[in-house]
């Protein structure tokens, strides 16, 4: 099986990736991202591996792993705190038809750190080295095993904990410019990522280090990646900002508001059809703020839409703004 991270050591770089983001880039909104401007790579939200392997849990907790084949390449990113489920959990992803396994050792949310979990383990070396372990022996050299995480915990420890997942062989590392206390809080701090890529250089590592936080271009990613020499960049919430952010010949300033709300009923079809009642319809309405924009009712006519509970109802305002007004 060809090893996705070392397939791009050959290509154009930076590699360009979308951030995992909880409750947001699920399949549909992957599906809808490829096609206005498709990233190198995606990852799926963090999917916990001790639900994803357990009788109970499997199928409702394995939703969030679901993708289709205009996704890919891309990347299964999980979280848990028992090595042992994540060998369990890799043998599955395998068989799932995956290009990779990311192990998240950066999501500072305080309910899965307070369990030793995510960003938790940065103050816990020992268990996250036998995470590390049991997730390649899952994997069986069949799947790339990366590692997501942030510079530290309650400060930055760029050289110690960076400098101690670099000896597992890792085939990327990707890099939150931030400590873990910091959560989104402050600048995220290049200058540290850089000091990672020189400790990978130092150590003659062949892990690829992928550089996160505050990047909203693609021209900000180049320059990132000119300065510090990563050898790709992560880009999370800018997505929002702009749906066409992958496509360097699409100016999103010149989409025509109608052009937006198409993709807004394109993107409500596919929900439909992909989730029906197994998820919240509210958890569809962070993302009109992406479409509903760029002409003067916008604002107006997104509250309009946030007030709506229903998808087919939805759908029918939308398709009726575009008739009448535009």
């Amino acid at each position: 099986m060809k090893n996705i991270w070392q397939s791009r050591l050959g290509g154009t770089k930076p590699i360009l990736i979308q951030a995992p983001m909880e409750g947001v880039t699920d399949t549909v909104f992957r599906q809808v991202i490829s096609k206005c401007g498709k990233p190198d790579l995606f990852f799926t939200e963090f999917t916990n591996v001790s639900g994803l392997i357990s009788e109970k849990g499997h199928d409702s907790v394995a939703k969030r792993l679901k993708f289709s084949p205009l996704e890919k390449p891309i990347i299964a990113q999980v979280w848990g705190n028992n090595p042992q489920d994540y060998e369990k959990a890799a043998k599955l992803i395998i068989h799932m038809g995956f290009d990779g396994i990311d192990i998240n050792m950066g999501c500072p949310d305080r309910k899965v750190v307070k369990k030793g979990s995510c960003s938790g383990l940065i103050n816990n070396p020992k268990l996250a080295s036998e995470i590390i372990k049991m997730t390649k022996k899952g994997a069986g050299g069949n799947l790339p095993v990366s590692v997501k995480t942030r510079l530290g915990y309650n400060k930055i420890q760029t050289e110690e904990w960076i400098g101690f997942l670099l000896k597992f062989d890792l085939d990327a590392i990707t890099i939150h410019g931030r400590f873990s206390r910091q959560m989104s809080r402050g600048d995220a701090d290049w200058e540290e990522i850089g000091k990672a890529v020189r400790l990978r250089d130092k150590t003659k590592s062949k892990t690829l280090i992928i550089g996160n936080g505050d990047i909203k271009t693609i021209q900000e990613a180049q320059e990132k990646y000119e300065k510090y020499l990563v050898d790709g960049v992560m880009i999370g919430r800018a997505i929002f900002k702009n749906i066409f952010l992958f496509d360097k010949n699409i100016d999103s300033e010149k989409v025509k508001p109608k052009e937006k709300l198409q993709l807004l009923l394109d993107h409500l079809a596919l929900w439909k059809k992909t989730w029906g009642d197994a998820k919240n319809f509210s958890d569809m309405k962070k993302f009109y703020k992406i479409y509903v924009s760029g002409f003067p009712e916008a604002s107006d006519f997104r509250n309009k839409l946030v007030q709506i509970n229903s998808i087919e109802e939805a759908i029918s305002t939308v398709s009726g703004y575009i008739k009448t007004f535009l």
